[in-house]
């Protein structure tokens, strides 16, 4: 894994990232409505983040350095001290100097890490064939498509500007609104940010007048403009998540599709807009086409061995919408019990006693300790995170990071054998500046990578953990990730103990954090993700394949 070289004094140069679009407990400047008198195109039309408007903004309006007055004086480089170069890069100066060749010559000596993304890469032992690779304007073999991904259902997005052979077994979120895929009677999205006008283009014509549930966060200002940008639509109604507790937000990423011929739900990691399917690394997991159960079938009917069924609709419920329980109506009528993988869901609120266990990094922990095993060696296997966005852990890693939420991923049966806390190696993934820079999007891509200065400045330990961005099997590694995924994987890169992939980022807000001496489990937001565990695919005891 590579490390880069850091500054910790410095800031971000004249690219500005705003704090975590879940987690803005450091926020202390309420943003300011625009400028009447602001050009239309230096915002986006979309609500989003205020690091997502300033890359906008960026896009629209780029600095041109050829402009600059040959009177103007070019800043001096700073010359970094040993004790700046040691740590994680905060800043994306473009003051920035190259490495010397003793830099370069360690960091080739430095081991790097390639993010175990690609669906190919968690084979089992089920051999998968290579389709034919078609851009998402184009009709593709859909069944061998699907076919490419089982068992595990799980596919990157499409990416523009990369070879097209990685793009081979990929999804465009027109691939998922097919035809192909089902004759639609209705739809929910949830999401974060969403782009409606954009959005109801990605359905085909023949189901652009389907009845589509948008399940938001907005509030105030932003909500109004969500509902002006919707209004033109008939066919669509919004459902807005209750965010009664401070610095929450609706960040769950969900498809619910109603066919003729059955169910499907979609669970990924892109928002609704544009951006998130252009040039990103993203996921998602496309479940089996659920078909109706028969009249008179029993309560229990149609559930699967991970207890999917029930437990999606125990989210659903958190939301306490009338218009969700239709929904959870239509699941109660569907047969579920294909269903091979963990729900992992985040709702606000506190949390005590058997409720602590369902949901967050507690759920997480009850999962990996009822349907896991240690086997030979595994307790020293790596625990790996990556995500996009950065929120507050205190000011060391016992406050959180390695207490809790490490106790959680560690996790393997119901052994009481724990060893040390500092001996099981915890792997952080997060872009530098250098993966920013060098991306498909260049520097604007920092708007989808929160973290801001003032959280950073604060957690000067966490960068220790951190190691970039590499996905060289997938030729992903200049397509920024917006991705999130957690695994545990044996040194040799051999097999995975379990793998998820969520909307969850690094943040209390959406894992949870204890109170009361450990009582009671606090969560701020909404999030969404599905666990793989080899139990449900290779039986119990053994791991997952990568080969």
């Amino acid at each position: 894994m590579d490390r880069t070289s850091a500054s910790q004094q410095s800031n971000y140069g004249k690219w500005t990232l705003s704090s975590s679009e879940d987690e803005a407990e450091d926020s202390t400047i309420p943003s300011t409505p625009s400028s009447s008198r602001q050009s239309l195109d230096s915002v986006p039309h979309y609500t989003c983040s205020d690091a997502r408007k300033a890359s906008h903004k960026r896009k629209v309006n780029p600095v041109k350095f050829e402009e600059m007055s040959k009177q103007e004086s070019i800043p001096a480089k700073k010359i970094k001290t040993e004790s700046e170069v040691s740590g994680w890069c905060l800043s994306s100066s473009d003051e920035e100097s190259k490495p010397t060749q003793s830099e370069q010559k360690k960091k080739i000596k430095t081991d790097t890490i390639d993010a175990p993304v690609r669906a190919q890469n968690i084979q089992g032992h089920t051999e998968v064939t290579q389709v034919k690779y078609k851009t998402p304007s184009d009709s593709q073999d859909i069944w061998d498509l699907l076919q490419a991904g089982e068992p595990f259902r799980f596919y990157l997005t499409k990416v523009t500007g990369i070879k097209p052979k990685y793009n081979s077994g990929a999804l465009h979120i027109k691939d998922i609104l097919s035809p192909l895929f089902g004759t639609l009677v209705s739809s929910a999205q949830f999401n974060y940010c969403f782009d409606i006008e954009w959005l109801v283009k990605q359905y085909p014509e023949e189901f652009r007048n389907k009845p589509l549930l948008i399940v938001h966060g907005e509030k105030r200002e932003s909500k109004t403009k969500l509902h002006e940008d919707a209004h033109p639509y008939e066919h669509i109604r919004l459902c807005q998540a209750k965010l009664d507790i401070a610095y929450g937000t609706h960040h769950t990423k969900m498809m619910l599709l109603l066919y003729t011929e059955g169910l499907r739900v979609v669970i990924h990691t892109s928002n609704l807009i544009r951006e998130d399917w252009y040039q990103k690394t993203q996921g998602i997991w496309l479940s089996p086409l659920y078909p109706r159960l028969p009249e008179g079938a029993s309560v229990s009917a149609g559930e699967s061995s991970t207890n999917f069924r029930s437990d999606l609709i125990a989210y659903l419920a958190s939301y306490n919408s009338p218009s969700l329980r239709e929904w959870m109506d239509i699941i109660k009528q569907h047969d579920l019990s294909e269903t091979r993988v963990y729900l992992i869901g985040s709702t606000p609120g506190r949390f005590q006693g058997k409720d602590k266990d369902k949901w967050g990094h507690f759920r997480l922990r009850k999962l990996l300790r009822e349907n896991t095993s240690a086997g030979p060696d595994q307790e020293m296997w790596p625990v790996i995170g990556q995500f996009s966005s950065i929120g507050s852990m205190g000011v060391d890693k016992t406050k959180w990071l390695c207490s809790e939420f490490t106790e959680s991923l560690k996790t393997l049966g119901k052994s009481i054998k724990s060893l040390q806390k500092s001996e099981i190696p915890l792997r952080l993934i997060y872009p530098s500046v250098d993966n920013v820079r060098t991306s498909l999007e260049g520097y604007p891509a920092g708007g989808s990578l929160p973290y801001s200065i003032q959280t950073a400045q604060k957690q000067p330990w966490l960068h220790s953990y951190f190691h970039k961005w590499k996905a060289e099997t997938s030729g992903r590694s200049q397509a920024i990730p917006h991705i999130k995924t957690y695994m545990r994987f044996s040194p040799d890169f051999q097999n995975l103990a379990w793998f998820l992939v969520t909307s969850a980022n690094l943040s209390k807000a959406a894992w949870g954090s204890l109170e009361k001496n450990g009582a009671q489990l606090f969560i701020r937001s909404y999030e969404l993700g599905v666990l793989f565990l080899p139990s449900a695919f290779t039986g119990p005891g053994s791991g997952i394949s990568l080969m």
